[in-house]
């Protein structure tokens, strides 16, 4: 087959180093661990630069936190942890297999190359994050890194390139096409972080070799806000969360519910909070850049849109900065869209970005089967101190993770799963979950002496050995 990219030639050179050095102890698996993490702890700055150029704006501290910080932890967590989660795992066998002396266990094994799809908008982190889990479990990795972040993604192949050797990781850069070409090559796992309509192509071009996936998608993540709830730490986990990276985080706050009696009270905390933290959005540095003009002009026809169809959208630009400005440095002040509807395009697609629709209920219910009524989230997060009500709106909605009383703390605890549900993803990394995930759980059954058919009657001609013993197990008359 054409390989014009060179995919095929470097999926199979790392297949043959698989299979030729299994199995992968714990050692070498700490060890590539430790090189990842010391790459990105030698050349922060360097990433944190690539990572302002894409996006024309991206604080360097936040950079450091979102990207660097909480991948060198991953990575760090893995090494430590890794001999532990490799301990095969003994299993109980049925009565009386486990008296007659046979043994079962499950062992986990590294499935062999797995291939990272990497998105822009964290493009360090969801490079290295998931990469902590494959070399975990003792694989190989080809990543993909975005074309709408080719600065990081080139940082990212040469800083690989001179920790790894090409048959353990492997970096590849290129547009649209390549990424295309990149899922439907027959790896022995795949991970794709990204839209939930390209995650269904990307689900369709693994089918073909019947390749696993681990689907990391998105959605519109709800605020549902209690009446209980406090109406500062609403508004000022709602700004952070929300104008964080400019919104372009598939865990951000897509739309919040709130009581209808308490939204004009909360709305106007929003609006404070969020001019607090960025008095002024124009030559500031701490307000992150839309990526690029398309998107841009994506936010902006919501906003139009949504103002054609009777919204109120009020944009919190406290220094008032000039229109044509905001626009020349893609930045997007926060857009808060009240009455807010579903023929509107706002509420119809993911926002990714710096808007807030914001509706209103009489009724708990309400928001819950609004919820329901809609593909279900990445995540969900409630706001309030009613322990009934919260419990309600969790037994009654389904969502990739909840963070109660904050936003997206859920996906940096290394120790609870991180994925979707439904059109939000399939699979969840991070931590033990992340090893598993790209591990083979094998299997293995042993018998002992005893010759366990005979003794039960399973070898024909059957007869009364196996009559009886199948009475013994349904407790019925055969």
């Amino acid at each position: 087959m054409p390989d014009p990219y060179g995919l095929q030639a470097l999926l199979s050179r790392q297949r043959r180093a698989f299979q030729q050095h299994l199995p992968v102890p714990a050692a070498v698996r700490r060890d590539r661990l430790r090189r990842a993490a010391g790459l990105l702890i030698a050349s922060r700055d360097r990433l944190c630069e690539a990572m302002n150029a894409d996006f024309g704006c991206r604080p360097r501290l936040m950079s450091l936190t979102t990207d660097i910080a909480v991948a060198v932890r991953s990575l760090q967590d893995a090494a430590r942890h890794v001999a532990r989660w490799m301990k095969p795992q003994r299993r109980e066998l049925p009565f009386p297999l486990g008296m007659l002396g046979c043994r079962g266990h499950v062992e986990f094994q590294p499935k062999g190359v797995v291939g990272i799809v990497a998105p822009w908008n964290y493009p360090v982190n969801l490079v290295f994050v998931p990469l902590a889990g494959v070399l975990a479990a003792g694989n190989r990795a080809m990543i993909k890194t975005s074309e709408l972040a080719p600065a990081t993604g080139e940082v990212c192949r040469e800083l690989i390139a001179a920790e790894f050797d090409g048959s353990e990781v492997a970096v590849v850069t290129g547009d649209a096409t390549v990424a295309e070409a990149f899922t439907r090559l027959p790896f022995d796992h795949l991970l794709f972080t990204g839209s939930t309509q390209i995650g269904r192509a990307v689900m369709r071009a693994a089918a073909e070799h019947l390749v696993p996936v681990t689907l990391e998608l998105g959605g519109k993540c709800p605020v549902i806000v209690g009446r209980s709830a406090d109406g500062t730490r609403v508004a000022r986990a709602v700004a952070q969360h929300k104008l964080m990276n400019a919104g372009q985080t598939c865990l951000a706050p897509d739309y919040v519910f709130l009581p209808r009696e308490r939204a004009d009270a909360l709305v106007a905390d929003i609006v404070r909070e969020a001019a607090a933290m960025y008095p002024r959005i124009v030559d500031n540095p701490d307000y992150t850049a839309v990526i690029d003009a398309r998107h841009y002009t994506r936010l902006a026809g919501y906003l139009e849109d949504a103002r054609a169809l009777g919204a109120h959208v009020t944009l919190v630009n406290p220094a008032g900065d000039a229109s044509e400005k905001l626009e020349g440095e893609c930045k997007l002040p926060l857009a808060i869209v009240r009455g807010a509807s579903d023929a509107m395009r706002v509420m119809q697609q993911e926002i990714f970005g710096p808007v807030l629709p914001v509706l209103e209920y009489d009724s708990i219910d309400e928001a819950i089967a609004h919820v329901n009524a809609h593909e279900r989230p990445l995540a969900l997060y409630y706001f309030g101190h009613d322990a009934a009500e919260e419990r309600r709106v969790l037994d009654r909605t389904h969502s990739g993770g909840v963070t109660v009383n904050e936003m997206t703390f859920h996906c940096g605890a290394e120790d609870l799963p991180f994925g979707g549900v439904g059109a939000s993803g399939m699979g969840a990394y991070h931590g033990v979950h992340g090893f598993r995930e790209f591990s083979h759980a094998r299997a293995v059954y042993r018998q002992s002496r005893v010759d366990v058919s005979a003794l039960g009657g399973m070898r024909p001609p059957y007869g009364d050995r196996l009559k009886k013993t199948i009475e013994r197990q349904l407790r019925v008359k055969v």
